[in-house]
């Protein structure tokens, strides 16, 4: 077959027989023989066996693992024509999920393509640490990962030491690492019955900088175990400043707050801010955050924000959105346009939920004013882009 194009998810797109044929790992104008795994009608799932005419754009990936491991889709392609591909597929997921034309011109915000994880998952099996295999729940061991920071790698090479020590708990399945290059977090995501304190305190005589419960992210941000904070250490900053720029007003919604990384932004450019957050303990952080930098037109509210807006009143000036990956759902879009707040200014994660949000605020009157991609995630398909909509 010869592939056709690349497609949200990784996988590049052919067709064979009148079947629709993804595989991962291969680039556009490859022709590829490739072996089915997975059937459906009008659908194949299949395995690149072989790459017959490479595309000129295909380039050596740097980790001895990659096409095993599904950490990272991309690393077979220069990271221009990454940022390209990602454009050209955030465009498509706009008109064919959102039925709507994506504007002319989408904006592209990168940085540097390794090194750029502050925050990685880890599985634990058969005496290895690493990533799960790609459509596999096989573990790929790493000794390594050229998308992790500094700080993670050292960290990751240290647990490789200990795992074969007594000591290492033998019913640990997937842990968290979480860091600022200078202070390490290290969360238990899975094991079979709970890890014992001597665990831990054997990780903090190796671990450097190890810090138990919150982590203060760069003297900025308090962050909980269980609170979000994105993962790019070279572009969160800039996200927000696609987020915010332009905004004005008197006062502004911060929905979806987290510990308040957009909430702090708006503070410098509106009277009286309401940061809506509906976790417990992110939005403990989010107050402490909010405290801690003198921000008093700051008011957290700890609730779901479908609760939020069905009492409210009067909208605000500024409505900023960075909702999970489901996206914002039809109750927040239909209250949204009821409301009319004059602007909005959507962060999402996941560009087909996004479209489809997209869609319904469209009925209700707004208009995108612009669009820009941040690559969040290079060497991967995933994504975050930012939409500043205006009634």
């Amino acid at each position: 077959m010869t592939v056709e194009k690349l497609v949200y998810g990784g996988d590049g797109l052919a067709r064979l027989d009148g079947r629709v044929v993804l595989t991962p790992f291969v680039l556009p104008g490859e022709l590829i023989r490739a072996d089915a795994e997975q059937e459906k009608p009008g659908l194949v799932r299949a395995r690149a066996l072989q790459i017959l005419e490479p595309s000129p754009q295909r380039v050596p990936a740097p980790c001895p693992v990659f096409g095993r491991c599904g950490g990272c889709h991309y690393q077979h392609a220069p990271y221009e024509y990454q940022l390209a591909a990602k454009r050209a597929i955030l465009a498509e997921e706009v008109r064919r999920v959102g039925k709507m034309e994506p504007p002319a011109e989408i904006a592209v915000v990168a940085a540097s393509p390794w090194g750029y994880r502050n925050r990685v998952q880890l599985r634990v099996a058969d005496g290895k640490i690493g990533y799960r295999e790609a459509r596999s729940h096989k573990l790929c061991g790493v000794a390594d990962c050229p998308v992790a920071s500094p700080r993670i790698n050292q960290v990751i090479q240290t647990l490789n030491a200990m795992l074969p020590d007594p000591r290492w708990p033998r019913m640990l399945r997937s842990l968290e690492l979480f860091t600022d290059e200078q202070h390490v977090q290290l969360n238990v995501i899975e094991t079979e019955r709970p890890v014992a304190r001597r665990f831990f305190d054997w990780c903090a005589m190796e671990i450097p900088g190890l810090v138990e419960g919150a982590l203060d992210y760069n003297g900025q941000y308090r962050v909980g175990r269980n609170s979000f904070f994105q993962v790019n250490r070279f572009l969160a900053e800039r996200l927000v400043e696609a987020a915010v720029e332009g905004a004005e007003g008197e006062t502004a919604f911060d929905l979806y707050a987290g510990v308040g990384l957009f909430a702090s932004a708006l503070a410098r450019k509106f009277q009286r801010v309401t940061a809506v957050e509906s976790g417990s303990g992110a939005a403990r952080d989010l107050q402490f955050n909010s405290e801690r930098a003198s921000l008093a037109n700051v008011h957290t509210e700890q609730m779901p924000v479908e609760e939020f807006l069905q009492d409210l009143q009067q909208a605000a000036d500024f409505v900023l959105l960075d909702p999970p990956r489901a996206g914002l759902g039809k109750p927040v879009v239909r209250r949204l346009n009821e409301l009319r707040p004059p602007r909005l200014a959507m962060v999402a994660c996941d560009p087909a939920t996004m479209a489809r949000d997209l869609a319904g605020l469209a009925a209700g009157g707004y208009g995108v004013e612009r669009m820009t991609m941040v690559d969040l995630f290079p060497q991967t398909f995933h994504m975050e882009v930012v939409v500043l909509l205006k009634r």
